[in-house]
């Protein structure tokens, strides 16, 4: 990934980090210190050398996220990385889209997963299972003109640690989500007929990572 945690974490913002003196109390604490911690806090930092997305953006991007949510349905997770904490449709954000968490909480924790392209997205078979994980940067905000959405077409993500996905968990070890990512974005509609071939023009590398505890509060929005 050429990623480490401890870079991950030197690069976190400040600004962004949540309840962090009530963590470092240890575990036995954390439960009751989260519950002076408002839905959306957590860290992390989302950013590009060069992103492109049509019509909108050619150039460095620093998401620069204060606002971390989790919307878990049966196996599957939505996770939100995002800038403000208003509606993702008027929002600039990443929407990570796991499958088959209870899988990767098992087994897969700290190895990196491959990020794919949701089975809708992906030219040939429409039923073809779906990857572990997708992952999209949205700009609804700044390209607030057009539905400016960029997909991973590859790469890696790597949890160090998953919600197990129960809103109704008690323990704070089991609420906490932490993971680094490295993928190429793009729009699929730019890619070769039959293929996800993006130009590499038109392809942008991405990197990011999140911390947070999940707390209950208004879900998540569908993945764009």
């Amino acid at each position: 990934m050429g990623l480490t945690r401890a870079d991950a974490d030197r690069r976190a913002r400040p600004r962004a980090i949540a309840c962090a003196a009530a963590r470092a109390l240890g575990a036995a604490l954390v439960l009751g210190a989260l519950a002076g911690c408002t839905v959306g806090q957590g860290e992390g930092w989302v950013t590009s050398d060069r992103l492109y997305v049509a019509e909108c953006w050619n150039g460095a991007y620093d998401l620069r996220p204060d606002f971390f949510a989790a919307s878990p349905f049966r196996d599957t997770m939505q996770i939100r990385v995002q800038r403000g904490s208003d509606l993702a449709e008027v929002s600039d954000g990443v929407s990570v889209l796991v499958n088959e968490v209870s899988t990767i909480r098992a087994s897969l924790l700290g190895t990196p997963i491959t990020v794919g392209l949701p089975p809708g997205l992906v030219a040939g078979d429409p039923t073809q299972e779906p990857p572990l994980v997708s992952l999209a940067l949205y700009l609804q905000l700044s390209c607030h003109n057009q539905n400016a959405v960029v997909y991973a077409l590859g790469g890696q993500i790597v949890f160090e640690e998953l919600f197990d996905g129960d809103p109704n968990e008690k323990s704070a070890a089991e609420k906490l989500t932490v993971a680094t990512f490295e993928v190429d974005v793009a729009d699929p509609h730019d890619a070769a007929p039959g293929t996800i071939d993006v130009p590499d023009d038109k392809r942008s590398h991405l990197s990011g990572y999140f911390r947070f505890f999940f707390e209950r509060g208004r879900p998540g929005q569908p993945f764009p």
